[in-house]
């Protein structure tokens, strides 16, 4: 199980990034991790592309595979095939989908809609948590606030999140770490350095 040592503090994700300047940005200003698409969405990449992002990473950071609505056995074969260090399933899974892909030995992660009612991490047998805006996925932001103190453990925020808000949102939610893909972007899937750099100094903010 990852965890930021106290001056990489918070947890942060770059989510839905290409490789290249993407993935170099995201290294050189301290991402806990990053996130690729091998599910449908106007980021995703192939599984090619992926295993490059994870020879470009290392062990600098969590190569995270999102998937949405594929199989435990599909994400099986993405996993051993990219190579990936990480595995997020975002959406309707169930506990037994976790235990399916646990012998693994990876990260799992679960991504939630902030009007789920099984807000609690760990509950699913995974090691982190995410939970999105009521509209997962959008970018649009949305009120976190009574987050705070209901949740505990590994969990990070999404939503609306951006290099502006960052600071605020993690203070008000009391979030472990946040996760951000939208916020970060010149254009739809179009990742700006400027952008990740900003928001990861935001979010480390003293």
């Amino acid at each position: 199980m990852p965890s930021p040592n106290a001056a990489a503090a918070p947890f942060i994700k770059i989510c839905g990034v290409r490789g290249g300047n993407d993935v170099a940005t995201a290294l050189a200003h301290g991402a806990s991790a990053v996130g690729v698409m091998l599910t449908k969405s106007p980021r995703q990449i192939t599984w090619e592309q992926a295993r490059a992002v994870v020879e470009q990473v290392g062990d600098a950071a969590l190569v995270v595979g999102v998937f949405h609505g594929e199989s435990p056995d599909e994400v099986r074969e993405a996993a051993k095939t990219t190579g990936i260090t990480a595995i997020q399933l975002h959406g309707v899974y169930r506990k037994d989908d976790f235990a399916a892909l646990a012998d693994l030995n990876l990260p799992l992660i679960r991504a939630v809609s902030g009007s789920a009612t099984d807000l609690e991490a760990g509950a699913y047998g995974d090691s982190m948590l995410i939970v999105d805006a009521p509209k997962p996925g959008s970018g649009e932001t949305w009120d976190y606030r009574p987050l705070k103190g209901q949740l505990t453990g590994h969990w990070m925020l999404a939503g609306g999140l951006t290099p502006e808000n960052v600071h605020r949102a993690l203070e008000e939610s009391g979030a472990w770490g946040a996760d951000v893909s939208s916020g970060v972007e010149a254009e739809r899937g179009t990742k700006s350095p400027e952008k990740i750099a900003a928001f990861l100094a935001a979010a480390r903010k003293k």
